[in-house]
């Protein structure tokens, strides 16, 4: 794979491409914006640069990371030991002292020649000779000799100039004109060229003031070594010195448009190096001249990389139209964990691929562009299976879109319906390990789907008019329709037991989670509180806190636009996440050798990614996800399940302990009760025990109609201990509602001669509006037909009590979104009075702790904490 099927040339003016790409690098580089750092020639970057760090990671550590870690030599050596004895990596980092920059990798002019190179072997940075001066003659003979009036006393010597490689910076170190590590280098490559000093030349030479002859058996062969011979390496440099100009500004350019990203990938400033000294080794003229397969695995990624950046400076828009692609940077979006670069070459029609390119930009541009690039690739997927169908059966390869007849879509749509039914590959799409789809019945549907969205808005804006594409070629696809939706089924009971137990949560973060990055904990979050996945994995550091002795779970659910949303959740929850935090920080330690600011902490992800996530601030990816929770399910042969059955699981949970749809729909963050009752699978029977659980004073109370349970404004504690006179205690079963006169509910007899409806111990239940509906119209009936005004008055007034109860009745239900469904359902039978027990709606305790801490917004999630025996919900 050559680079240059990367990063296409301009086809309408190829001996200009290279003139025109430099001269654009060339404005960028020299732009204010351009960190001047990477201008030079030698790209020289700080050890503590944020993106490319050369140095080692324990703090104030002068050395050089070693074996591709990011720790020195002597560290790395350190860690190993402390590693076998149990000792954390960020503990370790913690403890480490830093070490100075060793001799060897020290470098400048010597302090008495400011032409010759200091000794690479001391660290009194000093010429040979001068060292050789100091070290065998002056030292041993006067110990007494101060090394810096000494130093002052000495008479600079003339240098021997630069070193004769060609793309080497330094200075010669002797007559033979080569730095130190290049005379190594020379004596390595077994001396091409045979240039050579005499022996004892300084003594000889030297030292007498006379001119040192170098002999050479093949000077061309020694130049030509100089040449071509690669660069020393160098600690936090980059050397472009030999390469082509173009070639040079692209990598200038590359270099800073990285660290210009979010989320940048790890580049080693000796990969860099070496893919520079591999590019000046085959003369490229540009990144495009390179051939990537004879490249290493990193090289290769970075080269990938370095042309996307370039992409996006080298063409316009309407330029990667001509070129077959499109990027979604150009347009300032970029879907979530999906590159910027979408190639449509595959589809071979010029008509073809202008018209997905056009609806795919306008589609991007839109106000209600999709969230993620899903239908991008479906209707990709089309218009290349479409292509690749015509390139083999359509007159001329269906490059001249009038000449396409509503026969050659049938053809298609038959191809199509015979690969499904038959399970036979797609003539083109490809899988993830290169082998071709089958087509099944999504996929064609999808293809179907696709080809007649596009084609049918190329009709409606003239573009078909204008291409002389038949009409009847266009509405012959039809539509496939889609697959019916389906609500998850809540797990199993077998299914709920054994995706809690304790053995195979055990499994699951042991051999699907060995890197220890948070799976069971993001499946027992899941589990505990109902969230939807993204919602679990997308969440903060600082996610968990406890508000008034209350633990709280701190997230966003996008999906409906409710943001820094609080739930909460059982202490065993807050202990497992508050353990995760504890192993996020110390992960940010083991990295960065340092414990994360206050700014850096707020930034952080509690389940962090591992992939160009350098400041911690990415999370792990629903993909990251799914496939771990995928080969758990399978190895337990649990069937086909998916993870946001918990979610469906929990609500129909809490539908059971008496929660109303309006609490359902809150707790799950859903945007409407009829997205309530998709999640919790409602039935006739359900509803009737929620509408139940609504109470009103009845007509002998001081107040008819006040709402004694559900979904309440704000208590306090005088108010919570009222309603605990009639709330904190059982129920039976009356005509048109509930008697909570104790005795009675005991089974003695009514001291009132079973007059419920005088009696201030009598509730009315959202199941019992349809039966005070009919009263109502019973007594208003009996008001009309009176003999005289003054009867009617006081049949008027005699059942004005009971209108105002039924009136609350209404209002309690319309405000928790349940008066439609307490009007369509009409179950309550006489026979169904006896042998019921009801369990209170509150808990008196519950209801004044909630006045007490004025924690209304919470009251209805208490259900969500396992560990808390005996939550009811209203």
């Amino acid at each position: 794979m050559t680079a240059n099927s990367l990063l296409p040339l301009y086809p309408e003016r190829p001996d200009r491409e290279g003139r025109d790409r430099l001269e654009i690098l060339t404005a960028l580089i020299g732009a204010p914006s351009f960190d001047p750092l990477f201008r030079e020639t030698l790209v020289r970057i700080p050890q503590d640069h944020p993106v490319y760090q050369w140095g080692c990671v324990v703090g104030a550590c002068e050395r050089v990371r070693s074996g591709g870690t990011d720790l020195c030599s002597i560290h790395l050596q350190q860690w190993g030991n402390s590693r076998e004895l149990g000792t954390t990596r960020a503990e370790f980092l913690t403890a480490a002292q830093p070490l100075s920059r060793a001799e060897f990798e020290r470098e400048g002019p010597c302090l008495i020649c400011p032409d010759r190179p200091a000794s690479p072997r001391t660290d009194l940075r000093l010429c040979r000779r001068h060292y050789s001066s100091w070290k065998y003659y002056v030292a041993p003979r006067n110990a007494g000799v101060d090394f810096d009036q000494w130093v002052a006393e000495q008479e600079p010597c003339e240098g021997y100039g630069d070193c004769k490689v060609t793309v080497c910076p330094g200075l010669a170190e002797s007559p033979l004109g080569l730095c130190c590590w290049h005379r190594h280098r020379y004596k390595h490559d077994r001396h091409p060229g045979g240039a050579a000093l005499p022996p004892s030349w300084w003594q000889s030479y030297e030292q007498l003031g006379r001119p040192v002859p170098v002999s050479c058996t093949d000077e061309n062969a020694f130049r030509t070594w100089c040449a071509t011979v690669e660069p020393a390496p160098r600690p936090g440099q980059v050397n472009l010195r030999g390469l082509r100009p173009l070639l040079r500004a692209e990598i200038q350019y590359t270099l800073f448009a990285h660290t210009q990203q979010d989320r940048h990938g790890i580049w080693h400033l000796d990969w860099i190096q070496k893919l520079v000294n591999l590019a000046r080794e085959r003369d490229a003229g540009s990144l495009t001249d390179l051939d990537l397969d004879d490249f290493p695995r990193f090289h290769t990624s970075i080269v990938k990389k370095m042309l996307h950046y370039l992409r996006l400076v080298y063409f316009t828009p309407e330029q990667t139209r001509d070129a077959g692609f499109l990027e979604t940077d150009q347009f300032g979006i970029r879907f979530p964990h999906r590159a910027s670069h979408i190639d449509l070459t595959l589809i071979s029609q010029r008509w073809l691929r202008d018209l997905l390119w056009d609806y795919t930009a306008d589609l991007i541009r839109s106000p209600h562009r999709p969230r993620t690039a899903v239908p991008i690739d479906g209707i990709r997927r089309a218009c290349t299976e479409l292509s690749a169908f015509m390139e083999v059966d359509a007159p001329g390869g269906g490059h001249d879109p009038a000449a396409l007849r509503v026969e050659n879509m049938h053809r298609f749509i038959a191809d199509q319906q015979h690969r499904e039914r038959h399970g036979l590959p797609s003539l083109v799409m490809k899988g993830l390990y290169g082998k071709l789809s089958t087509v099944t019945p999504v996929t064609r549907a999808d293809v179907f789907n696709g080809v007649r969205k596009l084609l049918r808005n190329a009709l409606e804006n003239g573009v078909a008019e204008r291409l002389g594409l038949d009409r009847e070629f266009i509405i012959a696809m039809p539509f496939a329709g889609g697959e019916p939706l389906r609500a998850r089924r809540p797990f199993p009971d077998e299914v709920a037991r054994a995706l809690a137990d304790e053995a195979n949560l055990a499994q699951l973060a042991q051999t699907h989670d060995p890197d220890d990055q948070g799976m069971r904990d993001i499946w027992e979050t899941i589990v505990v509180t109902g969230r939807r996945v993204n919602e679990v994995l997308k969440v903060r550091w600082n996610c968990i806190g406890r508000y008034g002795g209350l633990a709280m779970f701190w997230h966003d659910q996008t999906k409906v636009g409710n943001y820094d949303t609080a739930i909460r959740i059982p202490d065993r929850l807050y202990d497992t996440l508050a353990t995760r935090q504890r192993k996020t920080l110390d992960r940010f330690t083991a990295r960065h050798g340092r414990r994360p600011t206050s700014a850096e902490r707020a930034r952080l992800a509690l389940f962090t990614s591992r992939v160009r996530n350098p400041d911690g601030s990415t999370a792990l990816s629903y993909q990251w996800f799914h496939r771990r929770f995928r080969e758990w399910i399978t190895e337990l042969d649990l069937g086909q399940l998916v993870p946001h059955q918990a979610r469906h699981t929990l609500a129909t949970n809490l539908l059971r302990a008496g929660a109303t749809l309006t609490h359902i729909r809150r707790y799950l963050g859903q945007v409407s009760d009829r997205m309530a009752e998709h999640y919790v699978h409602l039935t006739s029977a359900d509803l009737e025990n929620v509408l139940q659980h609504v109470w009103v004073a009845g007509p002998g109370t001081a107040q008819p109609g006040e709402l004694l349970a559900g979904e309440t404004t704000p208590l306090t504690r005088e108010q919570a201990q009222a309603l605990a006179i009639d709330l904190a205690r059982r129920s039976t079963p009356a005509e048109g509602g509930f008697c909570t006169f104790q005795p009675v509910v005991n089974g003695g007899a009514c001291p009132w001669n079973l007059d419920c409806h005088n009696c201030d111990k009598f509730v009315l239940s959202g199941a019992d509006l349809l039966y005070w509906r009919r009263k109502r119209e019973q007594w208003r009936l009996l008001a009309e037909g009176a003999p005289d005004d003054a009867t009617a008055d006081y049949l008027h007034r005699y059942f004005e009590p009971t209108a105002r109860a039924i009136d609350g009745l209404e209002k309690a239900l319309a405000g928790l979104g349940l008066l439609d469904d307490a009007l369509a359902l009409d179950l309550r039978k006489p026979q169904d009075y006896f042998h019921r027990v009801w369990s209170t709606a509150f808990r008196a305790a519950d209801l004044a702790d909630a006045g007490d801490d004025e924690q209304p917004e919470y009251s209805d999630t208490c259900t969500a904490d396992s560990d808390a025996p005996e939550q009811d919900i209203a």
